[in-house]
């Protein structure tokens, strides 16, 4: 199967079951919406199908390869696979998070890009695109999903949700609670009537960018 070992898959599940209750406790997915997966070395560890995060235990790791073939567990993995794994094949993501926060949700079914209301967006790499509509789980969706997060760690799926990835799970976690406050701060301040929001230029964002690279404590 791998010659990851036992220890490092269980830690690496209960990363995701954490990080997936956590988008529940927080708001970004109702119900059995969503799914959160992380990589260990060639298996991705994906949530299940239809399984409230709060039932999950140790014991119930599901994990694929890269090409989708399950060689963990016995529970179906998320409807939302081919999604996941066109990450982990295009990128060098090590997690991805995917939810279906009200307000990002709600700026995906209204623009092709988010406006630019906040640097916040240097954080996801740019203006946060909003992938074409498909159906969920399909691999039309995954391709549209791909498009949109050139040079990207985070888009919006329209009519649908969020998809953002990290090095870790906490760092992809954080890309989606920073896109969904992003689109709550256009969403309110493109709501007071007379007015329109002030939005950064595109070389203002990359100043940011540039600040950016020097954030954070040295090491």
């Amino acid at each position: 199967m791998s010659d990851v070992g036992k220890d490092a898959i269980e830690q690496a599940w209960d990363a995701v079951v954490g990080t997936a209750r956590r988008t529940a406790a927080e708001g970004l997915v109702v119900g059995t919406s969503g799914n959160v997966s992380a990589r260990v070395g060639d298996i991705v560890l994906v949530t299940p199908s239809g399984v409230p995060y709060d039932r999950l235990a140790p014991g119930d790791a599901v994990g694929v390869d890269l090409a989708g073939r399950q060689v963990l567990g016995d529970m179906v993995p998320t409807s939302e696979l081919p999604l996941h794994l066109a990450v982990y094949r295009h990128t060098d993501a090590a997690a991805v998070v995917h939810t279906h926060a009200v307000h990002a949700t709600a700026v995906s079914a209204l623009v092709t890009e988010v406006p630019l209301i906040h640097y916040a967006a240097a954080l996801l790499g740019g203006p946060v695109r909003t992938a074409a509509y498909a159906r969920y789980g399909t691999r039309e969706l995954a391709d549209h999903m791909l498009t949109a997060l050139r040079d990207r760690t985070g888009c919006l799926l329209r009519n649908h949700g969020t998809v953002t990835y990290g090095n870790t799970l906490d760092q992809a976690y954080d890309r989606t609670a920073q896109l969904e406050w992003m689109c709550r701060l256009w969403l309110t301040a493109s709501s007071v009537p007379g007015h329109s929001p002030t939005l950064l230029t595109p070389a203002q964002l990359r100043d940011v960018q540039d600040a950016l690279e020097g954030y954070g404590q040295p090491g």
